[in-house]
């Protein structure tokens, strides 16, 4: 239960802006936010904050079994925004997000809840280490003005090799975006990076996302641009935070942007890689160690990138569990099709400064002891369609494991790996990630840190569940085939 003045002013904000509903949420192992809209009555003079909302966990994925269904949503009063597209009389609401307990009494989140169980003790795994754990997610995603699964169009000038060799394409769904729209500039593939107005036409868009972000929802935005695909990918990126929070963040982000898209006849998606030959979407998470006030991944004296003994350790525990990783990390069919050569997604696993085709990469803006607070690591084998808390209590456990068994990264390379030659790439030791779903399912079943952060209840329905995905994906007989061999 949050603390009595946490209650106090959210009862308070909820009187202030004389709010008629709440959204009470909280997240499956999917990552996918569940709502239940409750009235405001209930957290003002009824026992929401007190007693928790009583839900059936049974209907929630990777919850419970249908014979013991009854579950707790404990609301903390710290997470309370006013939603302001919600206007109106008897329209006028706002969010909460929450842990979830088991019913009857019980006193403790459940091993269900990725926010309240996983989460929560990997900051605690991070506090008896001496350590604080800050994070910080880059989101990209698309915005589509229409896409119609149940239509597809025939490509036959596109081809993965560019032309050479087979120069067919293949039936597939296309998305119509902002930048495809009649009326627009044509954005060419993989070359709207940074372009501005008219070219960008997402700007009005993403203005009114950070801004609602900003005003309503407690994030500090840095920056946001649109990104390098041509059909209307964006990021916006805001300012990092302990772990719980910055997840509780990531979530409102989609939140909003989903929502603020509708509002524009836009379609937000957060799915890795919708579009056929262009750039997917990624979540690079930057994550760094503090003691008290001191970020312990900074040296001075450190002449490579300023990064601390801890530091290189920390790397050392997420290269060692890379393979185990991607699967929290990337955990959908679609994540793999971004995980390819050719589209500035990470494929080996190794480490660098400065340098965008490793899989952990140490940010180099800055140099001396007045940006000690910068120091962090990036771990670029993240996609947004990941669960947020799950990723990164994996992220922290794992580059925990590497300061506490004291794990050496290796030596950094240096060089574009994308261009190394194969032979090359072995000499450095250089591993990949999984190609596969599957493959990357194969590697966390007999991770012992993934299990020991997610804990059995989760870790196995996340397996099961994911497991089921693929055998889905493997059972579907697609137009590529069709195309492909029906003249065998």
């Amino acid at each position: 239960m949050k603390d009595a003045e946490s209650q106090r002013k959210a009862i308070e904000t909820l009187k202030a802006n004389k709010v008629r509903w709440v959204h009470s949420a909280f997240i499956d192992i999917r990552g996918l936010m569940q709502d239940m809209v409750i009235p405001a009555s209930e957290y003002v003079e009824g026992s929401a904050f007190t007693s928790g909302i009583g839900f059936d966990g049974s209907s929630v994925r990777g919850f419970k079994t249908i014979e013991e269904s009854d579950m707790i949503f404990m609301p903390d009063p710290n997470t309370l925004a006013i939603i302001p597209w919600a206007s109106g009389e008897n329209q006028k609401s706002s969010i909460i997000l929450g842990d979830v307990f088991e019913s009857y009494g019980s006193k403790e989140p459940s091993e269900v809840d990725p926010r309240g169980y996983v989460a929560a003790r990997a900051v605690k795994a991070a506090q008896e280490m001496g350590f604080t754990s800050f994070f910080a997610p880059e989101l990209e995603f698309f915005i589509f003005s229409s896409i119609d699964p149940t239509k597809l169009t025939w490509d036959l000038w596109v081809s993965p090799k560019g032309g050479e060799g087979d120069s067919w394409g293949a039936p597939r769904v296309v998305p119509q975006s902002p930048e495809t729209s009649t009326g627009s500039y044509t954005l060419r593939p993989k070359e709207a990076y940074y372009r501005p107005p008219p070219e960008d036409t997402t700007i009005e868009y993403r203005n009114e996302v950070a801004s609602v972000l900003e005003d309503y929802f407690g994030l500090k935005i840095e920056k946001h641009h649109h990104e390098v695909a041509t059909s209307g990918q964006i990021e916006i990126d805001f300012r990092f935070g302990p772990l719980i929070e910055t997840a509780d963040s990531a979530l409102y982000y989609k939140f909003v942007a989903k929502n603020v898209a509708k509002k524009y006849g836009l379609i937000a998606t957060f799915m890795p890689k919708p579009v056929y030959l262009d750039n997917a979407s990624g979540m690079h998470v930057h994550a760094s160690l503090w003691k008290g006030k001191e970020n312990v991944m900074y040296d001075e004296n450190d002449e490579y990138a300023e990064l601390s003994q801890t530091g290189r350790y920390f790397i050392g525990g997420l290269l060692e569990h890379a393979r185990a990783l991607t699967a929290v990390c990337c955990p959908t069919v679609s994540s793999y099709k971004r995980l390819v050569p050719g589209f500035e997604a990470p494929i080996y696993i190794m480490w660098s400064r400065r340098n965008r085709s490793a899989l952990v990469r140490i940010p180099l803006y800055y140099k001396g002891p007045q940006y000690s607070s910068h120091k962090r690591c990036e771990y670029r084998g993240v996609d947004p369609s990941c669960n947020p808390y799950l990723a990164f209590s994996c992220l922290l456990m794992a580059g925990l494991d590497g300061v506490k068994k004291k794990i050496d990264p290796g030596d950094p390379v240096d060089e574009d790996v994308y261009k190394l030659s194969a032979e090359r790439r072995r000499a450095l030791g250089i591993k990949e990630l999984p190609t596969t779903l599957k493959e990357a399912l194969d590697e966390m079943k007999s991770n012992e840190i993934i299990h020991r952060t997610l804990g059995s209840h989760i870790f196995d329905a996340f397996i099961e569940y994911k497991t089921n995905d693929w055998n889905q994906y493997c059972l579907y007989v697609t137009p590529w085939e069709i195309m492909k061999y029906l003249d065998y």
